[in-house]
């Protein structure tokens, strides 16, 4: 697309997200070498390496350039099968099988579970097998597994010993193999390869290593790889913590001793773990979206551990902010499926440090009224906890990108504290909790109207954390049809939900003064929202404010109760029946073509804005098939052909799973964890 062909609504975007791309950090690329001996002192490897410089022209200058073409060549992609699921990633080229095997398992509770558990757990190792089939060959070939590290001044250090051999980086990287293997290092693998003398596989200059592997004629043979990863330093600074991981391994060679030993086991984990994340009733797109997104998820933990407590981190990806409190709510549905204790972990963390008190004005007004107690927007950035109270992100005197998040994050903590309780089965922490809940609620109430005759359930005012600013919310790199709090029905939906499941807590607990008054909230929300339904079908992204935008969010706070045991207040029927219906009749009215729907299908999350975000289309997906009844074949089917084809594009597919895509093309947000909303499809082949 040229420049001259963007759309007004793109070019905002794309200028919107110049602030975001100064937050990405530099990527750390290894270019991995799987490869066999193809005959005539030539080899082919897998395609996951660009072109290499050969750093010994720096060392011999006047030297005749080295023939290497067609010494060492990628295998072309027509001729690679690839097998993709979330725990395993197997790749099939002629006679050579790579396979990787990654788990998905539920992280043990530290204060619960046994050392052999959590050991088990958290070996910092992935899986690897690489299969040779040279029974159709008369003489020995050799293979190879290997890498090199582009960052520089860096050697290869080689393995020995204790039933290990591998090659690696100090102690933070190394391959392991429990196989027959022979280390070698050197400029780059052609120099390797090319060396008439074994003695000159040691030599260490130049920062490509591999594992050589010699094969018989006649036979087929297999290797087993742990590739593993060790930090044993402080790895984390304002609250100095370690990885968990280094309580049980002392350095890499005791990772990589316990990765192969338990081989099979983790193997079968990884395979298990394709099964755990898929359904008969998703499409080849949703499989292969979730996959990616639950890699993203794992790819952005870290579980530390400081003074003999365990704080459990989930990066923002790509731009590695901390916790972040609206990407914990969505993937909340993933935590409580898997490790409840990590939310809880979260919740009690931003409660201790990073929670605050505010005051609250109208807009243009200078007078402040009560506010209360609410939360960052993260813990830290690029591990660096920031001070008490104060986030990495929220600054000022802004209305848009980088502003607070007072009202997003009350209303995301409250959801998460809800949904922590249902899916851990802890009623007794919401008890206990039973004083922040109750100083939530005020704080909630307090931001929509000082004067209870003139609540309507929707955010009205402002923390006085912004300074004259305006809050924000998640969707801070969209227009303000989402991007504004105040008003903003998305944001509304969320306190709904909110209200709904205070009121569920606050009667189950007989306090029904408490009870009685978030039920009115509730109502008062709902019937704000219902009342604004236009004639054309849908509610205005912004309440009275002039705003036309028409969005999809609109309908995803109601994943929220009817997650935490609230599923009737999500009931076309029920008592918030009214504003179901009024639901029901907006996304119908939206996800349109020219309105909520992009030309290839796929969903715009606002009429006015192209940045469209992969983890909250999961999201609404799920809300419009399995709480609204929305036939998927009508309404996502092609849809998600569409998202597919978004991340596989040549020019966005290096980058894994992304979340922000701007006209189907990868923008920002990349190796995200927020993807794992997707889980919720896992639910929707189920009867209630």
């Amino acid at each position: 697309m040229l420049p001259s062909e963007l759309t007004p609504a793109l070019r905002w975007d794309i200028r919107k997200l110049q602030a975001a791309r100064l937050w990405r950090r530099a990527v750390l690329r290894i270019r991995t070498y799987i490869s066999a001996f193809r005959g005539e002192r030539a080899y082919e490897a897998l395609p996951f390496f660009g072109d290499a410089e050969d750093e010994s022209i720096r060392y011999d200058v006047d030297g005749q350039e080295k023939e290497s073409n067609g010494f060492f060549d990628p295998i072309p992609l027509s001729r690679v099968k690839r097998t993709f699921g979330a725990g395993t990633d197997v790749f099939e080229a002629g006679d050579l099988t790579f396979s990787l095997y990654s788990r998905a398992i539920p992280v043990p509770d530290p204060e619960t579970a046994d050392e052999e558990q959590l050991r088990h757990a958290l070996v910092p190792a992935v899986l690897a097998e690489l299969a040779v089939d040279n029974r159709g060959c008369g003489e020995q070939r050799l293979a190879f597994f290997g890498a090199d590290q582009t960052e520089n001044n860096c050697a290869v250090r080689h393995f020995a010993g204790e039933g290990l051999t591998g090659i690696g980086q100090g102690g933070k990287w190394a391959f392991f193999t429990d196989g027959e293997a022979d280390t070698a290092s050197g400029f780059v693998p052609a120099c390797i390869l090319g060396e008439e003398d074994e003695e000159n596989w040691k030599f260490n200059n130049g920062k490509t290593g591999l594992l050589l592997l010699k094969v018989p004629p006649g036979e087929r043979k297999t290797w087993r790889f742990a590739i593993c990863f060790y930090r044993g330093d402080t790895a984390t600074y304002g609250v100095e913590a370690k990885y968990f991981y280094t309580e049980y391994f002392g350095r890499i060679e005791e990772v990589g001793a316990y990765a192969l030993k338990n081989f099979q086991r983790m193997k079968e984990e990884s395979q298990e773990t394709d099964r755990a994340f898929d359904r008969p009733w998703l499409t080849k797109e949703q499989r292969f979206m979730m996959a990616q997104a639950v890699r993203s998820y794992y790819n952005s933990t870290q579980l530390l551990v400081a003074e003999g407590k365990p704080i459990w981190i989930v990066n923002e990806g790509e731009f590695r902010m901390m916790n972040t409190m609206d990407l914990t709510a969505d993937q909340s549905f993933f935590e409580g499926r898997m490790n409840p204790w990590t939310l809880k972990n979260e919740l009690e963390f931003y409660l201790e440090r990073y929670s605050y008190t505010d005051q609250v004005f109208f807009p243009g007004e200078d007078r402040l009224y009560p506010g209360g107690l609410t939360f960052c927007h993260d813990c830290g950035v690029a591990n660096q906890f920031t001070r008490r109270g104060h986030s990495s992100y929220e600054k000022t005197k802004l209305t848009g990108c980088f502003s607070y998040m007072s009202q997003e994050q009350l209303a995301n903590w409250l959801c998460c504290a809800f949904l922590y309780a249902e899916k851990s089965g802890d009623r007794k922490w919401l008890e206990d909790k039973n004083d922040v809940l109750l100083a939530c609620f005020e704080s909630m109430v307090n931001r929509d109207h000082p004067q209870e005759e003139k609540r309507n359930g929707v955010m009205g005012l402002d923390s006085s954390r912004t300074k004259g600013g305006s809050e924000i919310t998640t969707y801070d790199s969209l227009d303000a049809s989402l991007g504004q709090a105040r008003n903003n029905i998305y944001l509304a939906g969320k306190c709904w939900a909110a209200y709904v499941m205070l009121e569920r807590y606050f009667r189950e607990k007989g306090n029904g003064v408490a009870a009685a008054r978030a039920k009115r909230q509730a109502h008062r929300c709902a019937d704000t929202l219902a009342s604004h339904l236009s004639e054309e079908g849908y509610i205005p992204a912004i309440l009275d404010e002039g705003c036309d935008s028409r969005i999809i969010p609109a309908i995803e706070g109601l994943a929220f109760p009817y997650e935490a045991g609230c599923r009737e207040a999500t009931e076309e029927n029920g008592e918030y029946g009214a504003y179901i219906r009024a639901l029901k009749t907006h996304f119908s009215s939206v996800v349109k073509p020219g309105i909520c729907l992009f030309a290839d299908g796929g969903w715009k999350l606002s009429s006015t804005s192209d940045n469209s975000w992969l983890s909250k289309i999961y999201l609404c997906e799920f809300v419009a098939r399995r709480i609204l009844g929305f036939d998927g074949e009508t309404y996502t089917r092609e849809a998600d052909r569409a998202h597919a084809a978004w991340l596989t594009r040549p020019e966005c597919s290096y980058w894994c799973w992304s979340d922000q895509i701007v006209a189907g093309i990868v923008m920002a947000s990349k190796y995200y964890p927020r993807g794992v909303t997707s889980v919720l499809w896992l639910e929707e082949g189920v009867e209630e």
